[in-house]
């Protein structure tokens, strides 16, 4: 269904319910996951969050300067990048993390062209440390990666069944949209991305699936075109 994609993963995705630090068990799982995808000649590029380490917005940053707390927040992606990089590899696949933010004895700095050669070569590439400014969101990095890279769609991995227009955890009854446009998620206010992500998608007409990642095989059945989650178009 798609040759070249993003998939945006939270930080808390990797902490497995925890709340803080790195799961192994569930890393090793959505390595395992994003080998599927791999064996069956997608391009994947992945963009992970920093949440379970720290975030710039968090209740544990409001006596923070802002550049400050989100500058620790990209360098948290980092870490998660690096424990996501092993686990992929220990799938006997080759595995590049590409920083914003350059630090050379750890991973590649972010050049595009790289980018695109190492997914024409086979190789997951892993984005980090977002967009490598303050006050802009992974979900924003991953938007803007996957544009760069010409991604086909982008696909973010959640704890729910995709967007819903109420919370589902906390509101029962919340109705799930099969399909929306960019346009009414910021007409409604639905907080599936932020809204400069969002309006990223919009202009360049980029697809995105939101769908639930702790179900195991949803990250192939997206890929091979299942209706799976809430497709979000232009």
């Amino acid at each position: 269904m798609y040759k070249r994609v993003v998939l945006k993963l939270s930080g808390e995705a990797l902490a497995a319910g925890r709340g803080f630090g790195v799961d192994s068990d569930r890393v090793h799982e959505i390595a395992g996951e994003i080998a599927e995808v791999h064996a069956m000649g997608v391009e994947t590029a992945v963009v992970v969050g920093g949440g379970n380490f720290f975030r710039g917005v968090a209740e544990q940053a409001k006596e923070m300067d802002r550049v400050s707390a989100d500058n620790m927040g990209m360098l948290a992606t980092v870490i998660n990048a690096l424990a996501l990089q092993d686990a992929i590899e220990k799938q006997d696949i080759h595995c590049r993390v590409m920083s914003a933010i350059e630090m050379h004895e750890v991973c590649e700095p972010y050049i595009r062209r790289r980018a695109v050669r190492h997914l024409e070569k086979g190789r997951v590439v892993i984005f980090a440390a977002g967009t490598g400014n303050p006050y802009f969101s992974t979900d924003t990095a991953a938007s803007l990666r996957a544009m760069e890279i010409r991604a086909d769609v982008l696909l973010k991995g959640t704890k729910v069944e995709g967007i819903y227009d109420a919370d589902p955890v906390i509101t029962e009854g919340a109705v799930k949209f099969e399909q929306i446009t960019y346009m009414d998620i910021l007409r409604l206010g639905l907080k599936v991305m932020d809204t400069t992500a969002v309006s990223l998608c919009k202009d360049n007409n980029l697809p995105m699936i939101i769908f639930n990642l702790n179900q195991p095989g949803n990250i192939r059945r997206v890929v091979s075109g299942e209706k799976v989650g809430s497709l979000v178009t232009a």
